[in-house]
């Protein structure tokens, strides 16, 4: 199953976000789980990230909200809401032959 996390940013967290970029990045790595996309969200000016985002496959939630709870984002306090919510894929050209 697909899961979308959706993660935004107490204010101010940039300087800090970026102290525990290498700590996130690793963490990643170890993921039990297959991340199909994982990136930052951007503020409007198109540069200042504000958040983040991933779209996971997972055959349980639980293990999941497990492993976003011990990111090092979340453990260091920079977001500020973190939403999992089920996603159904329907289109996905990236995947598809050219």
């Amino acid at each position: 199953m697909h899961f979308t996390v959706y993660c935004l940013d107490h204010p101010g967290m940039l300087q800090r976000r970026l102290e525990r970029y290498d700590d996130h990045k690793s963490y990643l790595k170890t993921a039990p789980i297959k991340t199909l996309i994982s990136g930052p969200l951007l503020d409007s000016d198109g540069e200042t990230m504000i958040g983040s985002f991933f779209l996971y496959e997972v055959d349980r939630i639980d293990v999941l909200r497990r492993f976003v709870d011990d990111d090092p984002f979340n453990k260091a306090g920079i977001w500020r809401t973190v939403e999992v919510r089920p996603f159904l894929k329907r289109v996905d050209t990236l995947s598809q032959p050219a």
